[in-house]
């Protein structure tokens, strides 16, 4: 008995010491710098950045009519509490991780982990600003700073190209210890690094308005490199077809999950798909699954097939309702009618992008499983993006380089090729579906025909900025699924004009900027209210706008 007590004395003493040993203020459970694997980390960051890149493009389809607008007014729509969740992602998660990230990959030179980290980094500051302006960065991630400042954009934008090198050498640095798993490019850094002076391309285009000299040099000098992203280099991010946790679907796919619904598609973007060059669009049936191939009959299910168009609408000569009788069923820009029970009969997201279903006039409601099964991407920097923005570099800045209607053709059919591809080489029954409604040769046609339309218009085009605009609408349409550089170009060039306007006369301020989240709002001290949605970030100087001659 004696010996027994004696055992338990000795562990308890062997356990206060040892508890006298710890450090009460560390977190066992939390990861550290000494444990931490450099993988783990920046699986978390590839992973959250899609959600960033979301955030944001989600408004910016709103915004240019690729998406239905709800609300009747701007200001209904853009609140700053509404924007929390792209902050919270950007700054705590994203921006967070990467510099825990830079520190131990430094540390342990792990350079292709760098490499991939800060061109995220980068594409997430350069976007932060372009959707809100001056931003947090200098001080923003000091743990013992609850008030950080406010960078100026220029700067941040600056910083953002300086990081673009880093990676850069990160990518070619040898040697290098650590083998990452690359979420994107399965570890080609080539193709990394064209993405890398992709989104310098980027950033220099959108200079362009306040410093077109270096703009031109910048873009020069990258197009002379030719190491710009091209077929086989498109930067997306690809989403499988796991339905039950974890989730791998597009998260666009959850309409087909619920038997329809979702957001409703722009009355607009499908009339320009299907209706104003008076013959459809290659990818109208890639784009847009149909629930229904004609146009509904019953008010109750559509109230506004029983209304006359607004006047300013019969005006202007925009559609109302319905583009067409074909089944096209969205809504027009800036609509805050109730929602009636129609999600198995409006129209759905199709095969691209986001993994559904093909349009072969099967007249049948979206069901889970249908199509890819969700198996879809985000196009983030496609090859066709960058032919567009060359093309509106060389048409719209003195001395770029190259021919700007032979990169318009070459960007349309770039998007074309790529959405059937895409579509083709998806999973589930989308391949036999795609060939039997049209094969390959009878797809090629459509291209050319369309690509001649667009070519007979140009050579009928007043001036460059009727050509503009022709740029504009076509890289807009090619522009499906992402918002963020819609939203851009839009700013930036105030094309495509003549946009479908709200509903109402009188429909607000488009917003040039996001209002600052309410979770930075009322928690930082240096944070300044904007005087209003028409605050333009730094690079846009185009002037403030009204319908219908603005950006509106």
């Amino acid at each position: 008995m004696k010996r027994i007590l004696y055992s338990l004395f000795t562990a308890l003493s062997l356990l206060v010491v040892s508890a006298c040993d710890l450090d009460l203020q560390d977190d066992p459970n939390a990861v550290t710098r000494d444990t931490a694997n450099p993988d783990l980390v920046l699986n978390r960051i590839q992973l959250d950045f899609p959600s960033h890149f979301d955030g944001t493009s989600f408004y910016g389809m709103r915004l240019t009519r690729m998406m239905s607008q709800p609300n009747n007014l701007y200001e209904q729509a853009y609140i700053p509490v509404n924007f929390n969740g792209i902050w919270t992602n950007s700054y705590a998660n994203l921006l967070n991780d990467i510099k825990f990230l830079e520190d131990i990959a430094t540390e342990r030179n792990f350079q292709r982990h760098l490499g991939i980290a800060r061109t995220l980094k980068a594409y997430i500051l350069m976007n932060l600003v372009d959707w809100f302006g001056d931003i947090p960065y200098s001080e923003a991630l000091n743990p013992n700073n609850f008030n950080p400042k406010l960078d100026n954009g220029s700067a941040v934008y600056a910083e953002a190209l300086a990081i673009l090198d880093q990676a850069a050498a990160n990518f070619t640095a040898t040697p290098s210890a650590g083998t990452p798993q690359d979420l994107y490019y399965n570890r080609d850094y080539t193709k990394w690094r064209k993405l890398i002076n992709t989104l310098k391309l980027r950033a220099h285009l959108n200079l362009k308005l306040t410093n077109a000299a270096g703009s031109a040099t910048a873009i020069n000098s990258l197009i002379a490199d030719g190491n710009l992203i091209g077929n086989g280099d498109d930067f997306v991010f690809r989403f499988g077809t796991n339905f039950t946790d974890p989730a791998s679907q597009h998260p666009y796919y959850n309409q087909y999950n619920n038997g329809g619904g979702g957001e409703y598609h722009s009355t607009w973007y499908m009339f320009h798909l299907t209706q104003a060059k008076g013959f459809d669009d290659p990818r109208a049936r890639y784009y847009l699954y149909r629930q229904r191939i004609a146009n509904p009959t019953d008010p109750d299910q559509l109230r506004c097939i029983s209304e006359i168009a607004p006047g300013h609408y019969l005006a202007g000569g925009w559609p109302f309702c319905l583009p067409g009788n074909r089944g096209y069923w969205g809504r027009d820009h800036l609509n805050a009618e109730g929602i009636p029970p129609d999600g198995p009969l409006r129209t759905q997201w199709g095969v691209y992008p986001i993994g559904g279903r093909f349009d072969n006039d099967a007249n049948v409601s979206v069901t889970r499983g249908a199509g890819a099964n969700g198996a879809g991407i985000w196009p983030i920097m496609m090859a066709s993006y960058v032919d567009f923005m060359r093309a509106e570099a060389a048409l719209t800045i003195t001395g770029v380089n190259g021919n700007p209607r032979e990169l318009l053709e070459s960007g349309i059919r770039k998007s074309m090729n790529f959405v059937r591809s895409f579509s083709v080489a998806s999973s589930g029954t989308n391949a036999t579906a795609i060939q039997a409604w049209q094969n390959d040769a009878a797809y090629s046609t459509s291209i050319n025909n369309y690509v001649n339309f667009v070519v007979n218009e140009w050579n009928a085009a007043p001036n460059n900025d009727r050509r503009m605009n022709l740029i504009g609408r076509e890289y807009w349409l090619a522009l499906f699924g992402n918002g963020n550089e819609a939203y851009n170009l839009y700013r930036r060039t105030g094309k495509p004009d003549n946009m479908q306007p709200g509903l109402l006369e009188s429909f607000g301020v488009f917003p040039r900027s996001l209002p600052y989240p309410n979770n930075h709002a009322v928690t930082n001290n240096n944070s300044q209210p904007k005087a209003g949605l028409n605050v333009r970030v730094f690079w846009d100087n185009n002037p403030i706008g009204t319908f219908p001659t603005g950006i509106y």
